[in-house]
């Protein structure tokens, strides 16, 4: 229409992930990952396979956060790809092995069936289209072990405050609420499907008194919710969610 030839722009947007951003992606140091440490340690502890020795690859890993933690509780046989070279080089400044600069569906395809334990995507699929999330969870479905599990972090657009993740990254493609990601997975084979919220981590004094004051603000959305449409399904309000579903 406006005779501008069509090209995926996210490959132009990667390759400067970490340096077209006005603050810091990354820290100095592990140091700086003390604020997300209560969140990962817990993911981790409830989330991951209880055996230590699980073969998990983590997709979208960006410089190996989540890999960081999973190593700290145990996991060796965690690695992770990601399609930002920059990504994959702070994963190196920082000292955390196995992120290697690759395609996510790429990577996917490489791998055998049924040779996964689990399967991580935090805040990968909002960067893909409709289709390509299908062709996505039918890959991860295919590399699973029976009983495997994928978990996925993604914008909540039940949120009353979603735009704020949803249009933060101009990579962002689309967002979600459990019910769609429900329905995808469901779609795709997965038996059970499984949804939480993002309740802060109480791990100190500050941290109690926001998870306090959390509990009281969902209980005033699930009341709004109730009144306006007569259900309280979807009662995760946070910003983003986290669903685990098993094969």
């Amino acid at each position: 229409m406006f005779g501008i030839q069509a090209v995926d722009y996210r490959d132009r947007l990667y390759d400067r992930y970490v340096s077209s951003r006005e603050g810091t992606l990354t820290p100095q140091s592990v140091a700086g990952f003390k604020s997300r440490k209560p969140y990962l340690t817990r993911l981790v502890r409830r989330y991951f396979p209880s055996d230590r020795e699980a073969t998990i690859l983590d997709l979208g890993c960006g410089h190996g956060i989540l890999i960081y933690f999973a190593r700290l509780a145990g996991y060796r046989n965690t690695t992770g790809v990601d399609t930002s070279a920059e990504q994959v080089e702070e994963a190196k400044r920082l000292g955390i092995e196995g992120v290697v600069s690759g395609d996510v569906m790429e990577t996917l395809r490489s791998l055998p069936d049924a040779s996964q334990d689990a399967v991580i995507a935090i805040d990968v699929i909002e960067h893909m289209r409709k289709d390509e999330v299908l062709a996505l969870a039918d890959e991860i479905m295919r590399t699973l072990k029976p009983g495997g599990r994928w978990i996925i972090h993604a914008p909540n657009a039940v949120s009353p405050l979603f735009g704020m993740i949803r249009y933060a990254d101009y990579t962002h493609e689309q967002a979600f609420t459990p019910r769609s990601i429900t329905q995808l997975l469901l779609t795709t084979g997965f038996r059970r499907v499984e949804c939480f919220e993002d309740e802060p981590v109480p791990h100190g004094l500050k941290s109690f008194v926001r998870s306090c004051l959390w509990k009281l603000i969902k209980a005033g959305l699930s009341a709004y919710l109730l009144v306006e449409s007569g259900t309280a399904a979807d009662r995760i309000f946070t910003v983003g969610f986290l669903t685990v579903t098993y094969k």
